[in-house]
């Protein structure tokens, strides 16, 4: 079978499955890259008369360079997102997929994916790493509950994505992952989003669809929306994607609004059915990443509510614009949302009144005192003029004839 081209630039060789260093992720430049194997690429959407996409004949041996820019085989030493539910509201899940394999539980007629979009998402999320294949997912223990946020063809509305999210809620989820985003529908999605903020769980969403709409009769692009939706609905985590050299391609759609940015350029992941692989590119996948390591997050910290989840993995992300998430460092990371409190001085310890008899005892000694001293002060003059006038009194002159 000869393989599909990526939706975003043409993919003749999977060098996402073949990066042979490990990736710092301080550094944030990917290793060198040599081709291996040809994997078909991963279709968002089918048209009408399109046949369901088959499985793969190709498997990535070597390690994913994602597995490596996320630093994962740390992560998993911590967390590995066991007891978390992630639900995936998208073109639906294979149950048949062996790398989650009894980790699928579907709502609806979700259990089935033609597409093979919501399949590949659910492989980042939650694939379980098996010796001698490359590609496993952020939270290998994750379960998946798969729900179907687009028609059969894998076109989404606001109404489907909505009712995608209260269903994802409904089972259990506490992170759900919405694979599309659409430039209408405010009103419906945000109702949804407080729907699931309500009952605490988080939305992961990517900030832009991954490839924007051709027009038939120009051939040009169209130019992206201001705003997509659920991405602009506070409270969610909105994702934007990079690939392995760093960068993004220069047809992916440019706008704002994204709060992570995380490997979704070149990635490879399952498909929805069989042990193949498959190559795909879009902030779609990077959000599914994401979804993955705040599995591994709320597996770690069960206490955490979805609002300091989000905080966790923006705050401990690497710096960069926008911050490009860490598992490990999210998973490490001690934040505190209080300041530290000021100690209260203690009371005032007023002395007792002092008594007053050892005052006035010295007072009365110092007087006694005193008058001591002055009494021996007038002795020390009265004393010598009396004897020299013969003890009379002042003033007196001695008489003629009185002897002396």
């Amino acid at each position: 079978m000869r393989p599909a081209r990526s939706p975003r630039r043409p993919v003749r060789h999977a060098v996402a499955a073949t990066l042979l260093a490990a990736v710092p992720l301080a550094a944030q430049t990917p290793a060198a890259v040599a081709d291996s194997v040809e994997l078909p690429a991963v279709p968002s959407a089918l048209a009408a008369d399109a046949p369901c996409t088959p499985a793969s004949a190709e498997t990535a041996h070597e390690e994913t360079w994602t597995r490596q820019a996320l630093g994962l085989k740390r992560s998993w030493s911590l967390a590995d997102g066991g007891g978390v539910t992630v639900g995936v509201v998208d073109t639906g899940v294979g149950t048949a997929v062996p790398a989650l394999d009894g980790r699928v539980t579907a709502v609806g007629d979700a259990g089935t994916d033609c597409v093979g979009h919501g399949s590949f998402a659910a492989g980042l999320i939650a694939a379980a790493p098996v010796d001698g294949v490359g590609v496993a997912g952020a939270a290998p223990a994750a379960r998946i509950l798969a729900v179907r946020g687009t028609d059969q063809r894998g076109n989404p509305t606001a109404e489907l994505l909505a009712d995608g999210i209260r269903a994802a809620v409904d089972g259990g989820a506490k992170v759900v992952y919405v694979g599309r985003v659409v430039p209408e529908g405010k009103a419906v999605l945000t109702a949804a989003v407080d729907y699931a903020r309500e009952h605490d769980a988080l939305v992961v969403v990517p900030f832009a669809p991954d490839a924007l709409p051709r027009d038939r009769a120009t051939g040009k692009t169209a130019d992206p929306a201001p705003w997509y939706w659920p991405a602009a609905v506070p409270g969610v985590l909105a994702v934007m994607d990079y690939g392995p050299d760093g960068g993004r391609p220069e047809n992916a759609p440019q706008t704002a609004g994204a709060d992570l940015a995380a490997p979704g350029d070149a990635v490879v992941s399952v498909g929805p059915r069989g042990a193949g692989h498959f190559i795909g590119s879009g902030s779609s996948f990077a959000a599914a990443n994401v979804a993955g390591a705040a599995a591994l997050v709320r597996s770690r910290n069960p206490a955490m509510s979805a609002a300091q989840v989000s905080r966790q993995l923006v705050a401990a992300a690497y710096p960069a614009v926008p911050p490009r998430v860490d598992p490990y460092a999210a998973l490490t990371a001690v934040l505190t949302d209080t300041q530290g409190a000021v100690p209260e001085a203690p009371p005032a310890r007023v002395p007792p009144k002092a008594s007053p008899q050892p005052r006035e005892r010295a007072l009365l000694i110092a007087g006694a005192g005193g008058t001591l001293v002055l009494l021996v002060a007038g002795a020390a003059v009265v004393v010598p003029r009396g004897r020299a006038r013969g003890w009379r009194p002042a003033g007196q002159e001695d008489r003629p004839g009185t002897a002396t």
